[in-house]
């Protein structure tokens, strides 16, 4: 690949044998002996690429590094230096270096990070090119897919925007049921009124009751005034519960009355109050085996089954991951304000490729990690991390448990080098070469990221 290479380096002889070996590959390779003298010389020679040492007189490679970056974005810096210490290396990393290396320099190792480099930029100036359709508004509410299921979900969303029929969504967890039943709502004619999610396993049964049928004051301790519920306050919008298939019988019984009657008594009140609210209800439970077992009423189940929607799980529709993943990494670029907006063919690949038991919110876990960790534009594959520490258990139908807060995260550059690695290793079992293969560095940098990060490298 054709490119324009500044190596920057006060000491003559290293800074030559870097330049002969860049450009016996073919690159179009200048020297400059200082960073002042590299400033110099940017208008004249418009490098690619920058390998620039970390630690010179006068000037040093951080500097030049910032000034690069502020005077000529598009070029990249890959920092050389003769000692590895974590205060040096993340501060290159923030502000803005592409790689970084240790003297001495495994020259295969550099022409590689220089190559790769070159790669990601010609990417990015893709990624430029379709600008104007990655930077469109993307809708958080989007339901997005080609596949023929998903086409019949499209078009019975079209039909149940146009009445006020009761729905029940089914689908393993993450598959995207909330979307669908906030598509309905968002199409129908009554898209000015509220949409409510209601997650029937956040709240207790007392407090389910409470938050959708509201109650008045004194009913129970601490009730020190009315409060309207949500079936009340949502008016002739649409009431989500989400999980219904987790409520007890009790409950189900007065949810009966709202879809028979459109009535419901507030928690300690004598007087019944009406709801004009559309009910779309959600669950990842097998139902039938629910009602079968008495835990699950079965004239409720008939009601709430006017119409049934089945969202499939994302490894049976793996045609769809790729259009999916482009059009969450806009949303997660618009909420992050990130640079990551595209993904590369060896990336899409793999996740093509992955069965996603967590389906749609595992994806977009794993592409906002990928996202934090891209430097540039383009996520490639050694930013992804797929079932570790941010997917969904294995188990489908299932989500994994939240860890217990512990304070702010570190989010330096060091700590998620060091996670990232731990990742990897954990994925290859402990294995350094294929762990090293995966990471694109040596088994030496990787022993020394081990070493010095105390991470577990399994059995």
């Amino acid at each position: 690949m054709a490119g324009r290479i500044l190596v920057v380096d006060d000491d003559n002889e290293h800074r030559t044998i870097v330049e002969e070996k860049l450009s016996y590959i073919g690159y179009e390779v200048t020297g400059a002996a200082s960073a002042e003298e590299a400033l110099s010389q940017i208008q004249a020679v418009q490098p690619s690429v920058i390998v620039s040492d970390l630690k010179m007189p006068g000037m040093s490679g951080i500097e030049l590094l910032k000034r690069v970056k502020q005077s000529a974005g598009d070029i990249d810096l890959i920092m050389v230096t003769g000692h590895e210490d974590m205060t040096s290396v993340v501060d290159a990393m923030k502000a803005g270096a592409f790689d970084y290396v240790t003297k001495p320099v495994e020259l295969g190792r550099l022409a590689d990070i220089v190559r790769r480099c070159l790669e990601e930029q010609e990417l990015n100036r893709a990624a430029e090119r379709a600008a104007s359709d990655a930077d469109e508004d993307v809708s958080r509410e989007a339901v997005v897919g080609r596949d023929p299921r998903m086409i019949e979900i499209y078009k019975m969303i079209g039909v149940l925007s146009r009445n006020r029929t009761t729905v029940l969504v089914r689908g393993e967890t993450g598959t995207g049921k909330e979307m669908v039943a906030r598509a309905i709502h968002l199409n129908s004619a009554h898209a000015g009124d509220p949409f409510i999610a209601v997650n029937c396993t956040a709240l207790t049964d007392s407090l389910l009751e409470s938050e959708l049928f509201g109650h008045v004051k004194g009913a129970f301790t601490g009730a020190t005034s009315s409060r309207k519920g949500y079936f009340e306050l949502a008016g002739s919008g649409t009431v989500f519960l989400d999980e219904i298939g987790d409520t007890k019988p009790e409950f189900q019984t007065k949810l009966l009355r709202v879809l028979q009657d459109r009535q419901f008594f507030p928690v300690g009140g004598e007087s019944p109050r009406t709801t004009d609210a559309r009910v779309i209800a959600a669950t990842h439970q097998p139902v039938e085996q629910l009602v079968e077992s008495g835990r699950f009423r079965e004239d409720l189940y008939f009601r709430l089954q006017v119409v049934e929607i089945r969202v499939p799980p994302l490894r049976e529709r793996r045609g769809d991951v790729p259009v999916l993943a482009q059009h969450l990494l806009r949303k997660i670029r618009q909420e992050m304000h990130g640079k990551a907006r595209y993904i590369s063919n060896a990336a899409m690949k793999r996740l093509a490729e992955y069965d996603w038991p967590g389906n749609v919110r595992e994806l977009e876990n794993v592409l906002t990690r990928a996202a934090i960790l891209a430097r540039g534009a383009t996520i490639g594959p050694e930013h992804l991390s797929m079932g570790t520490a941010l997917a969904m258990a294995a188990n489908p139908g299932s989500e994994a448990p939240a860890p217990e807060p512990s304070g702010p995260p570190d989010l330096t550059v060091g700590a998620v080098i060091a996670d990232h690695v731990e990742k990897v290793l954990e994925q290859t079992g402990g294995n350094k070469s294929e762990s090293a293969r995966l990471l694109g560095i040596s088994r030496s940098r990787l022993a020394r990221i081990i070493e010095k990060h105390d991470l577990d490298v399994g059995e």
